[in-house]
């Protein structure tokens, strides 16, 4: 029996491999940070008996209450990803599986690799409406990639979707694959329209080395991109910096930056309420975006979510808070969960890789019934 997780996104350190029953690991820190949660290794040679795996600091992780009632996804192909029996208790993790097969891969979430993001930006970029563009390198030397979808025009709206700030978060990536595969799609009425009307600049994973590392919440050095936005610079933060000289140099209209949270089984949005200046308009456009998706799909909900900001309370560190603060626009963090949705359950696969890319559709739909009303 082997385990290993020397591969792209890998993460766990073995303690003891000697009982099949009795497998106890560890989940490995992000670097220079106190960080960790996301984990993803690979378990050869096995025999088809029942395995037990001991996650044993899974107790003292980033968000213990992300253990409670979720379920770890498993693959063979590394293509389908399903849920694995799965028991916190309290300082433990264990998983449950008798293999079926000689190797099976298991993670925090269904993975999106380095290759397949190299996939998404390339494919994308032979679409006629679509340009690669690369704002510069991550301390790691990896590009950070922007898609720009549609021409600038000078009535044309200026909406920016970015993901993965936290690179565990790999729902955020599936979510953006869907939605540029519909941005792309020439049939599609709702796209042609939006090009029409909009030009989009997408970035599919903000935090590259933090992905290929394996980390859950940070970049190569251990920062927390999503606390940088106010004063991002080339040697901490270079991922945000350059996005954010980006935005200055184009404007944004309309911004959401994808996310995933670990403990709540549902998906919502985080709006800008506590920004300086937040007014009835800002309210007004956050509520209709709201009720489109309420229409559009039954995976949305608004019932449950983040504590909203008091007025001038917010934190303007956070990308969505700093955007839609500084060009005073819609702006949404939008969380999936790790586990399940709750309103719609599948025991299977849980909250997935395919359902964070038809959500990620979905969203081309509300954007549709608001651009009219961004400026």
């Amino acid at each position: 029996m082997q385990i290993t997780s020397n591969f792209d996104s890998g993460n766990i350190r073995v303690l003891d491999a000697s009982q099949a029953d009795n497998i106890q690991l560890e989940i490995v820190k992000d670097n220079q940070s106190d960080f960790y949660q996301w984990f993803h290794f690979k378990l050869n040679n096995t025999d088809r008996c029942e395995h037990t795996l001991h996650l044993m600091n899974a107790g003292t992780s980033a968000y213990t209450e992300g253990w409670t009632d979720y379920q770890a996804v498993a693959s063979y192909d590394r293509e389908h990803w399903f849920r694995v029996p799965t028991e916190f208790d309290g300082e433990k993790l264990s998983i449950t599986l008798t293999p079926e097969y000689d190797s099976v891969y298991f993670a925090y979430f269904a993975p999106y690799s380095y290759e397949r993001h190299q996939d998404l930006l390339h494919q994308a970029q032979l679409d006629i409406d679509c340009q690669l563009q690369v704002l510069g390198q991550t301390l790691d030397g990896r590009d950070v990639s922007v898609l720009k979808v549609g021409e600038e025009g000078p009535n044309k709206k200026v909406i920016w979707v970015t993901a993965r700030q936290h690179p565990g978060e790999s729902m955020a990536e599936w979510f953006m694959e869907g939605f540029i595969d519909r941005l792309l799609d020439e049939d599609d009425g709702v796209a042609r329209s939006l090009l029409d009307s909009s030009v989009f600049y997408l970035i599919p994973n903000m935090n590259p080395d933090g992905s290929v590392r394996g980390h859950l919440r940070t970049n190569a050095v251990g920062t927390n991109l999503n606390r940088e936005w106010a004063e991002p610079s080339m040697a901490r933060s270079p991922e945000v910096f350059l996005v954010r000289e980006k935005m200055l140099a184009t404007g944004v209209d309309m911004f959401l930056d994808i996310h995933g949270d670990e403990a709540l089984p549902f998906n919502f949005v985080a709006g800008c309420e506590g920004i300086p200046g937040y007014d009835a308009k800002h309210q007004a456009l956050e509520e209709k975006f709201k009720a489109i998706l309420l229409a559009v799909t039954p995976e949305f909900q608004d019932d449950k979510g983040y504590d909203k900001d008091e007025p001038g309370q917010a934190n303007l560190t956070v990308g969505a808070n700093w955007v839609g603060n500084n060009f005073k626009c819609l702006s949404y963090t939008v969380e999936m969960p790790f586990k399940d949705n709750d309103l719609l359950p599948d025991r299977s696969v849980g909250w997935s890789d395919t359902r964070s890319s038809l959500f990620g559709r979905d969203f081309l739909t509300a954007i549709y019934h608001v651009v009219d009303d961004l400026r």
